[in-house]
């Protein structure tokens, strides 16, 4: 099995491509040190339910990593990025990139919006 997508559409993965989690990988890739769960709650719109059952996909892809801990006595959710997940995005996003030029290309001339999106790769540590 060829583990190279041949075309942009193939690499669309799914995981990313759900609205909701496309909210909750672009509000944590913004911030390195990571996003409180009610951080990313307020950012993404979400309940507590239906963040939390995003939140498991993701952990599960091992593409986000969830740290629990006490702060000054209190219970706090930390959701971060892994590099998995920040080389696995990035890769989504540049293959959206190409569906979305590809589709700009096709629309008649008049019909034609500038394109403003430009992918920068970021290291992470």
């Amino acid at each position: 099995m060829n583990a190279k997508k041949n075309t942009d559409y193939e690499a669309l993965e799914k995981i990313f491509h759900e609205p909701n989690r496309l909210a909750i990988m672009s509000s944590v890739c913004s911030s390195p040190k990571g996003l409180t769960f009610s951080e990313l709650k307020g950012e993404c719109g979400l309940t507590d339910g239906n963040l939390n059952r995003h939140l498991k996909v993701l952990e599960v892809a091992k593409v986000i990593r969830i740290d629990k801990r006490f702060v000054k006595s209190k219970p706090q959710t930390t959701v971060l990025l892994s590099k998995t997940g920040l080389k696995r995005f990035y890769e989504y996003l540049a293959a959206l990139e190409g569906v979305l030029k590809k589709a700009q290309s096709a629309l008649p001339a008049e019909k034609k919006a500038p394109m403003r999106v430009a992918i920068s790769k970021t290291a992470r540590a």
